[in-house]
């Protein structure tokens, strides 16, 4: 049989490798990474995927992950145990919140989170076991710009890691490796991705210790990817540039848009220039914005509803990052789990609505929003 060489990595849908004797194993276990055993462990795909990853971030390896989540999971497990303190931005992902203030409590580590005010300012709330402090590239849903640089030296001097999860941006804008982070997380199944198929995350590390500890407990917990979602990811990580551009000049003509709508009370986009951070997202998003905004209309339930089912081609969906431009509603799903003084303090009120811009041509999206808004 004439040997093979394929310009795209096959998928290998498989749960176990063979090996030939016993000294192939001993070869597996003497000098890891030269073959495969089990998929939990490691799979060609899943590994595509992290190391193409890695690539766009810069760091000294990454570690494909079942989800967003279980790479968020993976990053605080690879750095705390028992006794550990992390804290955590004020405005994060809902999910996020819930994983480190209602979950790892009850494993035994201490959270606590620093109020959107004193994020470069950590001396009140550092403790003596304090470990680790995870904040996002831009909050979700209100669009604030994180200042990863003058973060990462906040947290430097204090001797804590620091854990960015790019989503929003992606490494197409914001390095945050480069910036002094110690770990970027994704959940691939946004932007890297692509195409609302694949239930994904990534952790990428500086440092290669921390990237050992991150692959032992994706291993240990079972958190892998599944081979063919990993193939999918890597596939759909291809155009990641292309469509980036592409988000990013149609976000910011429908910025301008709901900007000037008399039915619009308010707008969240770093592109625009009134963005109390658009001068630091400019120059950390190498002059491009993303691809999501937030947007206020009335507050009433009904209006909300009226325009949602006036969008006939946008769908309303609790994701983004899709292909195809989408809605969300955070005060129903995203930040659900927060208490109502919670979500009036973060400015998340019932006529608040997430805007995913896809890659359509801005004016098809006008149109369609501008058909939806006489409905409010």
């Amino acid at each position: 049989m004439p040997h093979i060489h394929p310009k795209t990595t096959p998928i290998y849908q498989t749960s176990v490798f063979a090996f030939e004797d016993l000294n192939a194993l001993e070869s597996y276990f003497e000098q890891p990474g030269q073959s495969y055993m089990y998929t939990r462990y490691g799979n060609p795909n899943t590994d595509e995927l992290a190391k193409e990853v890695n690539k766009l971030e810069g760091g000294a390896g990454g570690v494909a992950t079942s989800s967003g989540m279980s790479a968020i999971l993976a990053a605080v497990l690879a750095v705390c145990k028992a006794g550990d303190h992390v804290l955590y931005a004020e405005e994060i992902y809902g999910g996020s919140s819930a994983l480190l203030s209602q979950e790892l409590i009850r494993v035994g580590i201490e959270v606590s989170f620093v109020p959107t005010a004193d994020t470069y300012i950590l001396d009140n709330y550092i403790q003596p076991n304090t470990r680790l402090l995870l904040a996002e590239t831009m909050s979700n849903p209100l669009l604030q710009v994180l200042d990863v640089a003058r973060l990462a030296q906040e947290t430097q001097r204090h001797g804590i890691k620091l854990a960015i999860d790019n989503t929003f941006a992606t490494p197409i804008l914001t390095k945050p490796l480069d910036l002094g982070a110690d770990i970027a997380i994704h959940s691939v199944t946004k932007y890297l991705s692509g195409h609302s198929d694949v239930t994904a995350g990534v952790v990428v590390c500086k440092e290669q210790e921390d990237l050992q500890r991150v692959q032992k407990v994706m291993m240990v917990y079972g958190l892998n990817l599944s081979p063919f979602e990993g193939w999918l990811a890597a596939r759909g990580l291809k155009t990641l540039r292309l469509r980036m551009k592409q988000h990013c000049n149609t976000a910011l003509e429908i910025a301008n848009y709901l900007k000037q709508h008399p039915k619009v009370e308010k707008v969240w986009y770093p592109g625009l220039a009134e963005h109390p951070q658009y001068e630091l997202a400019k120059q950390q998003g190498q002059g491009m914005f993303g691809g999501m905004l937030s947007f206020k209309i009335v507050d009433e339930t009904e209006a909300v509803n009226r325009f949602m089912r006036a969008l006939s081609g946008i769908p309303f969906t609790p994701s983004l990052a899709g292909v195809s431009t989408s809605i969300s509603y955070p005060l129903g799903t995203s930040h659900r789990s927060l208490t109502s003084e919670q979500q009036q303090k973060m400015g998340i009120t019932a006529g608040v609505i997430r805007f995913s811009v896809g890659i359509e041509e801005p004016e098809e999206l006008i149109a369609e929003l501008e058909t939806a808004l006489a409905e409010v």
